[in-house]
């Protein structure tokens, strides 16, 4: 393979290995000896148990142990823990909904873990759970965000009256409130951002074995250390050096496999109690009922405007669904991680935002693609088509005449968000270019001629990106003369193995063919970051970078004693990975130079190695943003929606490799789409059930229901990194539903129009009309 330069499209160096089926993902995993777990699982969605007998399961063939919440507590394990620490207006801390992995005397939501069967074999497994007799007293349900705060509705947890566990606030309340008392106008609008199931290509599995004191856990994880130290110190309460965790390959993420769940528990616990390895691998209607949900938010925004329609400030009030239990970072995502972009592009002088974290009888709700970000978005790009329409102003008009300059760089935001770089007019004028927006209105009247009605719609979004303080990464030169490069991060799809083989070939002068990218590993590293937040190239490229100018250090020393001469006369020339002996021909490639060194170690001879580990600071989170527009026709007869055109403009900062940018943008609009007109998660209003819990029953986009997403990317640096980038793997998912929705109320004359436009919906909001 070619030394290829940042900033080119190349192909993912991974692809080969995954597509002829080379990956090794945690089913695939089996440790000799092995026992297999099945979860018995609440079918209420509130109940008290009240009773719960194994006998006769324990009496099945094959079964090895029946494990209940009384074993947990007995056992003095610690509860799955929700790491959010969050204040109410008033000072208090917020409810908490303490939760061992498995349900000891109340079920909460269909689905609920009750008890953990270990056996032979999966089916004597299955076998067992089926013969635990467990009888439970229902008792009334609250699944529905809309009504669940209301008084009377059923608690699910009797120190959360109205089922509220938080009430916060952030911004400028008394500024706001000032600026929409001298508004000439306010604009008012209440956003439903639905429920959606993730449904990750490959579900959830875990895997764990003790040998003495020492956990060792295989399972898909987003970031192995993470898993590591809740199980240690919040459920084991043991030093973490105590419990590896192993991450291999991860068919996909998107939020939902950051977590701790109660299947890594129970893996663990049981295979301390049977003395053997023991696995458990989700089915797909069980990782609907147990794997976080995401969004399902119903949001309240209003807006004020002076005589210009220029924005004066937002005011916002969110019911944010936590479901039954705080999922570990639930509470962050409403609000602290929503709220910093309400601001969006936009020049407002104050915000101010409440929310309300809602406890329902439903899964747990925690990060999703975006995680707070899209709601946010979402709610600000309809609020402005709406002001829009209720002024008679254009909406490509309003939205320029309020963008904040080039020129106001570094900016603050009316939420205190420090925005180092963007030229926000320039994507969006690119973007009404590329889409031919002045010329829609001949498309229009194409499609009413062939019985359509036909829209378009846009949405400038801005993102935020996440995560830690620090991200860590080592460089080791191996035995067989590849580099291994461990990072801290974990890929679940995006391309992190051909990403950070070019940097480290761009830093290095090293050809790609000889880098392995390693991750996973929690024993490899002090710690890591994890992935989310899209935080993986800014924060493991700034690591990769300061490590592998380490290593160009440590090779000045050894090439200095391997040419005989001072390490001050040695020049690297990163071009072609060698050090040389300044003003002379003489020198030495990289790899050469670090296979000599081994050699001179192992003749025990003294050497300097090049191998190097180092920690990056992070001091900055970025602003992805961009323009998204879409075209959509309706079918007035059936309500059916398609989507004939789709373009985005973005910016992520410098694009290290455009066409991986650009296959993170296209998957994130499939799921923006997706989330706009297809995905509906349904609860039963009565029962509490999921009636959406199959694929049945829940509607992913699939291929022809998509356009081509055809992508452009503006590169403005940002100047906050020394990658100069911004992030990207969740800009696709921010900036699609509000365009879609846009561009369908434009198709629907201006018919407000709610998250999940499927057929039906439209077809009822055509016949109202």
């Amino acid at each position: 393979m070619a030394k290829f330069g940042l900033s080119q499209s190349v192909r993912r160096v991974e692809d080969p290995r995954l597509l002829t089926g080379r990956g090794s993902y945690t089913d695939d995993i089996s440790l000799p000896g092995q026992a297999f777990g099945v979860v018995l699982r609440s079918p209420h969605a509130h109940a008290r148990i009240a009773s719960l007998d194994t006998a006769a399961a324990k009496a099945v063939p094959g079964v090895l142990a029946v494990i209940t919440g009384a074993d947990l507590r007995a056992a003095g394990l610690g509860e799955l823990p929700c790491m959010i620490p969050l204040k109410n207006r008033d000072g208090t801390p917020r409810v908490d909904t303490p939760r061992l992995a498995l349900a000891e005397d109340t079920v909460r939501h269909v689905g609920d873990p009750v008890a953990f069967v270990v056996a032979e074999t999966p089916q004597a497994a299955r076998d067992g759970a089926e013969a635990v007799a467990a009888e439970y007293e229902v008792l009334p349900a609250a699944t529905d965000l809309a009504t669940a705060h209301e008084p009377g509705q059923p608690q699910v947890w009797p120190g959360a009256p109205n089922n509220i566990c938080f009430d916060w606030e952030a911004g400028d309340k008394a500024k706001t409130d000032a600026a929409f008392a001298r508004a000439a106008h306010v604009t008012r609008l209440t956003v439903v951002n639905n429920r959606v199931v993730v449904a990750s290509m490959e579900a959830r599995a875990a895997v764990a074995a003790w040998d003495g004191d020492r956990l060792t856990m295989h399972t898909n994880t987003q970031g192995s250390w993470q898993v590591r130290n809740m199980l240690a110190s919040q459920i084991f309460r043991i030093p973490a050096e105590n419990i590896h965790v192993l991450t291999p390959d991860v068919g996909g993420g998107f939020g939902m496999k950051l977590f701790l769940y109660a299947e890594h528990v129970l893996v663990a616990f049981a295979a301390k109690q049977v003395g053997r390895p023991v696995k458990w691998a989700s089915e797909r209607t069980e990782a609907f009922l147990s794997d976080t949900h995401g969004r399902d938010n119903i949001t309240q925004g209003e807006l004020a405007l002076d005589a210009e329609g220029r924005f004066l400030a937002l005011r916002t009030r969110n019911h944010a669904n936590m479901g039954a239990y705080l999922s570990n970072y639930a509470p962050f995502i409403p609000t602290g991680a929503g709220t910093k972009v309400l601001a969006s592009v936009y020049a407002f002088e104050a915000i101010h935002a409440n929310v309300l974290g809602v406890l329902t009888n439903t899964v747990p709700v925690d990060a999703y693609r975006g995680a707070g970000r899209p709601e946010s978005n979402y709610l600000v790009e309809r609020l402005i088509d709406t002001a829009a329409r209720e002024l008679g102003i254009d909406r490509v008009e309003i939205r320029r005449r309020n963008m904040v300059p080039p020129g106001a760089m570094p900016y603050v935001s009316a939420m205190g968000q420090r925005y180092d770089s963007g030229e926000f007019a320039k994507l969006l004028d690119t973007a009404l270019a590329k889409i031919d927006w002045a010329g829609f209105e001949a498309r229009r009247a194409e499609a009413a001629r062939r019985g359509r009605k036909r829209g378009i719609g846009l949405a400038y979004y801005l993102e935020a990106t996440g995560g830690g303080p620090t991200e860590n990464a080592k460089v080791v030169f191996a035995e067989d003369g590849m580099v291994d490069v461990y990072v801290g991060t974990q890929s679940t799809g995006q391309g992190h193995e051909t990403a950070y083989a070019m940097l480290t070939s761009h830093e290095l002068g090293i050809p790609m063919e000889k880098i392995r990218i390693r991750q996973g590993d929690s024993e490899s590293l002090p710690d890591g970051g994890g992935t989310g937040g899209a935080r993986s190239l800014y924060s493991e490229g700034q690591a990769i970078l300061v490590t592998t100018a380490s290593v160009i250090e440590k090779g000045r020393q050894a090439a200095a004693e391997h040419l005989e001469t001072a390490a001050a006369d040695i020049e690297f020339s990163a071009g072609d990975g060698r050090f040389a002996v300044a003003g002379t021909d003489r020198g030495v490639g990289i790899l050469d130079l670090a296979a000599a060194q081994r050699r001179r170690v192992a003749a025990g001879q003294a050497a300097t190695l090049l191998d190097a580990m180092e920690t990056a600071r992070i001091d900055s989170h970025t602003f992805p943003n961009g323009c998204h527009v879409a075209e959509v026709e309706v079918d007035p007869e059936t309500g059916d929606v398609t989507v004939p055109r789709y373009i985005v403009v973005d910016d992520v900062g410098h694009a290290l490799n455009p066409l991986i940018v650009r296959g993170q943008v296209h998957g994130g609009v499939a799921q923006g789409i997706g989330q706009a007109l297809f995905e509906r998660t349904s609860y039963d209003s009565g029962s509490g059930q999921l009636l959406s819990a199959s694929f049945m029953d829940y509607a992913l986009p699939r291929a022809g229901d998509l356009p081509d997403i055809d992508v452009d990317l503006i590169e403005v640096t940002c100047e906050t990194n020394p990658l100069g980038v911004k992030g990207a793997g969740e800009a696709g998912a921010v900036g699609s539903p509000p365009a879609a929705i846009n561009a369908l109320v434009d198709a629907l004359d201006g018919k407000v129009i709610d998250m999940p436009a499927t057929p039906e919906t439209v077809w009822k909001a055509l016949r109202a009309a």
